[in-house]
Formats: C-alpha cells, structure tokens, sequence
C-alpha cells in the first residue's frame, strides 16, 4: 500500500511537472516537460545521495574518527537486518539528521554536530533508529526524488512567469491568464504533494525507529528536546536549499520565510503522543523530557577519534 501512495503522489507531481510546461508551450512544451521530467527522476536516482550530503558539507565517518557514533548506528543496521549504511556528519550546531540513497545497499545516514553535542547517546540512538527506518521502507529515495521534482516544478514555472508569459500560441488555449495561473498554483500543489509524503513517512519512521530501539520513549525524549532547539538555532543550508527540508527528523527551517507556509512534518506534540500509545502498547513507562546535557566545546567530538579538518559545501 505505502509503494502504490508512492508511485501515485510521484505521478502526480510529474503530471504537475507537465501541466506547467503545458501552459508555457502547448503540446510541445508538455512533451519537452516529459522529458525533463524523466530525465530529472532518473538522474535524482542514481545521484541524489550525493547532491545532499554535497549539499550539507557531511563528511564521511569511519571507526577511526568516530568510533563509538559509527559502531551504535551499525549495531542499529544489525538489529533492523539492513545492510551496514554509510555514516556522515554535517558541521552545523543546528540538531538535526536526515537518511538518503536510493535503497538500503547504498544508503547513508547523516548527523549534525548539534546533535550529537545536545543529546545523550540513547537519544541519538532513538534519531538514528528513525533514519534507518526510513531507509527500511525505502523512504529515501521517495523523499528525495520528490524534493526534486518539487523544486523543478518551481523552476519551472518561475520560468514561465518570465519568456512565457506572452505566448500565444494557438495550440495553447490557457493563454496569458492559464500561464499566470499555473505559475502561482503549480509550485502550491507540488508543496502539498511534498507534504502528503514525508507528514505520513514521519509518523511511520517514528513507530519503526522505536521498534528498532524498542524504547519508544527514548525517541520521544529526542523529539522534544531538539525540536525547539532546531528553530531556535539557523541551518543556512537549508534555509538555501528549502526543498530539502522534509528529509530531516525535525523540520530545519526557521519559518520567517514562505516555505514553512505548509509544514512538511506532523506537529512534535502528535508523533510524542504516538510514541506514548505504543510504549504502552509495548509495556514501556511514561515519559518526562529531562534537561540537554552541557553543551560540548566547539569542535569537540563526543563519539571518539579525531573528527578530522572541516570540510566546505562541496566535500
């Protein structure tokens, strides 16, 4: 069922995708749309992982510069039979993490140093749990591809706005008014369909994750600790790059732009009380969100070995 919603919601926005070059170009366009956009999907396929681990400057950790982080998360893999994920961290005080790659043998998992600073191990296990579920279900590529495919339909009209406004073309019986329109709707309905995905992919990642852990509470005491701290603190790459943004745990935008109009995850307070209901149902106890831990000095790294020199955005 969750593979039929996928493939509906990505045909829909490709539908979207061709509508838009429609209203621009007539038949020409939308076919030149086609294209484009199976061009994007298969290149989003095979290169997505990279584009946004480029994207957030994450480098890649081993058992050597970060022993005890990279072990955790492989006895993770380990616990929810997947294959070992490659392990990143993004150099950012923002507490956040995201999962990417195109299927559980080539997928990695990525981590702020704001995390990892800010939580207590089996807090960070309970994010990573998270993220490994998404890559269980093959939720990673899903995201990414639709995040691409989002922001090309925004590019795309943008584009229209500017060289087709004035087209009129018979074969195109939108005309000026028709273009203008899809111009302002079209990048609304790929925001909506963006949502649909990664609100319902969140709720399933947060009960995944906690059965990986079996401790549902530990994710939920992540949750409300970094939360707050997520809005609190900027993450300027997102905020660069806001297509992006359903890929994280925890929304990393700050919402003093236009693109938190529609909130691409379920509000904290719903997936907490999720995680209650099925601690209960899993016989687990109550939960009191406790204090952070000290923040660590900058450039510290709690999980062993030597973090290694800082990258730029592009490795």
């Amino acid at each position: 069922m969750n593979h039929l919603k996928t493939a509906i919601l990505l045909a829909g926005l490709t539908a979207l995708f061709m509508a838009v070059g429609f209203a621009i170009g007539g038949r020409s366009g939308m076919m030149i749309a086609f294209v484009v956009a199976a061009g994007t999907n298969l290149f989003s396929y095979w290169n997505s992982d990279k584009m946004v681990l480029r994207m957030y400057g994450a480098r890649e950790v081993d058992e050597t510069t970060a022993p005890d982080f990279v072990r955790m998360v492989h006895e993770l893999a380990r616990r929810a039979d997947l294959p070992l994920p490659r392990v990143f961290i993004m150099d950012n005080p923002q507490p956040n993490a995201f999962a990417t790659g195109r299927n559980p043998q080539n997928a990695a998992v990525a981590a702020t140093t704001g995390l990892l600073q800010s939580l207590s191990p089996e807090e960070v296990a309970g994010v990573m749990a998270h993220e490994l579920a998404h890559i269980k279900h093959y939720d990673t590529l899903t995201m990414t591809m639709t995040a691409t495919i989002a922001g090309a339909i925004s590019m795309l009209a943008n584009f229209g706005m500017l060289f087709g406004g004035g087209n009129r073309n018979n074969n195109n019986p939108f005309g000026v008014i028709g273009t203008i329109l899809m111009v302002i709707l079209a990048p609304l309905a790929a925001m909506l369909v963006q949502m649909a995905i990664s609100r319902s992919r969140e709720y399933e990642a947060d009960r995944g994750g906690a059965e990986i852990l079996g401790r549902p509470m530990v994710l939920a005491s992540a949750l409300a600790k970094i939360s707050g701290a997520a809005h609190e603190v900027p993450n300027y790459e997102a905020e660069a790059n806001p297509a992006t943004a359903h890929m994280f745990i925890i929304n990393p935008l700050s919402g003093a732009r236009m693109d938190n109009l529609f909130s691409t995850h379920p509000a904290v307070e719903n997936r907490i009380a999720a995680l209650r209901a099925l601690s209960q149902q899993m016989g687990g106890g109550g939960f009191a969100p406790g204090p952070a831990p000290a923040a660590r000095p900058p450039g510290g790294n709690p999980w062993g070995g030597d973090p290694g020199p800082r990258r730029g955005p592009w490795g």
